[in-house]
């Protein structure tokens, strides 16, 4: 694919993000692997995506599901190796769809042959300084550097090293996850390094874990007690979105633009839209997550809001536009909107007006069957969260559940042995196979929808907003006839006219139910 002249094809693309561990087992350990994928590739493309992002399978202690890095070059032996993810490239590129990979380049894992000579080196040493060690406060030493705390609960600091030789060590994560020092030429020689490998070996772009993070202030001081919020609250944090950051994004730019047609996708939790823009200028970064939209609360108002402002973010630069209902990290969208037929209604109805919009859009695997968050037993709990939060959050376990695939019992044709998360029995009326010749299914609704945003003209164009009842909205692709409307009132309210192209229910009396969308031309 790297001959073919450059065409921008993820401008509208609809990618679907594979969570490695949870799509498909091809061996029967129980936890899903690149094998997997590869033998699911004709169900992805029978769904219509156009490309496939899958999270992190490179060597790995999985401390934190793989985004503990300990060999950026290699794949994990639990997910298989380099020549599966050799085949999964050529047979998914055969279909037409492109692979987009995690890359993980704010912290290595604390395996990785780099922090393991950090730790056997003195202090003030070269290997120390490709990361963030310092003494501690205090006359002891015995008190943190500073008093950042960790995304995973508790101080983004522990101690390392020989005894005389013991210092702190910065992890914004798990202590398990040292920060790497982006003032260091040896890290920006390594990340061209682990792209070029990839990029050579027929990857069609990266997703860029915390593309906000990597740069620390100079001195790492003390952060203000109202800026020790979460990473999605980065706007005052010290700990995200310093501005030297831009300069590794330029780096990774000047590498991918070697090879044509190839992406870059930034991890971006940054609220303010001018902040956010930067990442997005023509020398950085081709796309960025924007997650208002996941964020914003069910009601037309506030989802109205998030999608205003998600175009005016990337208006000023010339970006695309990217939407996003969930992920791997955020809790699934039935969940969010009230859980049961309630929950299901309403992210049903959101995936319509997800599918209209223009840029691009991601499907989190499970989303297309309409899953909701799993409660979990404290027992089957793997998050680091849960401990680093002394079992005071359950983390993000509850969204990762494997997928459904056909059968009665937990596996559902997902593993042969024991799944790694357990499976609701549930389940068994949302599999694949349950779903697939259903035509009113959450799947058919989803294959359906991507069909008509690929093959209807209307789709072609930008966004104009119509009036609409009170808890309504509506919008028109600009200079076309093709209408998406939202209903999230009590009441049912007149449909615009034309036909009928697509609702996310069933319409009544030439009504738009409430919780329903509805697609007409």
């Amino acid at each position: 694919m790297s001959a073919q002249p450059a065409t921008q094809w993820w401008r509208d693309a609809v990618c679907y993000q594979v969570y490695v561990r949870s799509f498909a087992d091809s061996n029967g350990d129980g936890v899903g692997d690149l094998d997997g994928i590869r033998g699911r590739l004709g169900y992805l493309a029978d769904l219509g995506v156009d490309a496939v992002w899958i999270t992190p399978f490179y060597r790995s202690p999985m401390a934190d599901g793989g985004y503990d890095v300990a060999d950026p070059r290699d794949v994990d032996p639990l997910f298989g190796d380099l020549e599966a993810f050799d085949a999964l490239v050529h047979d998914a590129h055969e279909r037409g769809i492109r692979i987009i990979i995690d890359l993980v380049p704010n912290h290595t894992s604390s395996q990785h042959r780099w922090f393991q000579e950090a730790v056997a080196s003195p202090p003030g040493s070269p290997e120390r300084a490709r990361f963030h060690f310092r003494p501690g406060r205090g006359p002891d030493d015995s008190e943190p550097p500073n008093n950042w705390p960790s995304q995973f609960g508790g101080p983004a600091w522990h101690q390392a090293g020989a005894e005389g030789q013991r210092e702190w060590y910065l992890h914004l994560f798990a202590p398990e996850q040292p920060d790497l020092n982006w003032h260091n030429p040896e890290v920006h020689a390594d990340l061209e390094e682990t792209l070029r490998f990839w990029l050579d070996r027929g990857a069609d772009g990266f997703r860029i874990d915390v593309a906000h993070g990597m740069a620390k202030p100079a001195g790492l001081p003390d952060a203000e007690a109202a800026q020790q919020g979460l990473i999605s609250d980065s706007g005052g944090d010290v700990r995200f979105d310093h501005d030297d950051v831009h300069e590794v994004h330029r780096l990774m730019r000047r590498v991918v633009d070697d090879y044509p047609d190839r992406v870059l996708l930034g991890e971006i939790w940054v609220r303010n839209d001018a902040r956010f823009a930067m990442y997005l200028r023509p020398d950085e970064l081709h796309l960025g997550f924007n997650f208002r939209l996941a964020e914003a609360p069910y009601g037309a108002e506030d989802m109205r809001e998030a999608i205003e402002h998600s175009l005016h973010a990337v208006a000023e630069v010339g970006a695309t536009p990217t939407w996003t209902l969930s992920n791997h990290d955020v809790t699934r969208e039935v969940t969010r909107y009230g859980g049961g037929e309630l929950g299901l209604r309403r992210a049903r109805a959101m995936a319509l007006v997800e599918l209209a919009l223009p840029g691009v859009i991601f499907v989190y695997n499970g989303e297309e069957l309409g899953l909701a968050n799993v409660e979990l037993p404290d027992e089957a709990l793997q998050d680091p969260v849960w401990e680093r939060s002394g079992h005071t959050s359950r983390g993000r376990d509850g969204g990762r559940v494997p997928v459904p695939w056909d059968g009665d019992e937990p596996g559902f044709g997902f593993t042969t042995g024991r799944p790694w998360l357990p499976m609701p029995t549930e389940w068994s009326k949302l599999t694949v196979a349950a779903q697939l010749d259903e035509p009113r299914s959450t799947l058919s609704l989803y294959r359906r929808a991507i069909e008509l945003r690929h093959e209807h003209r209307g789709f072609a164009s930008a966004l104009d907003w119509l009036p609409a009842p009170d808890g309504c909205f509506a919008y028109r692709r600009a200079g076309s006839s093709l209408v998406c409307m939202l209903n999230t009132s009590a009441e049912a309210v007149p449909l615009p006219a034309g036909e009928v192209l697509l609702s996310s229910a069933k319409l009544v009396d030439g009504l738009l139910p409430p919780d329903t969308a509805v697609w007409v031309a």
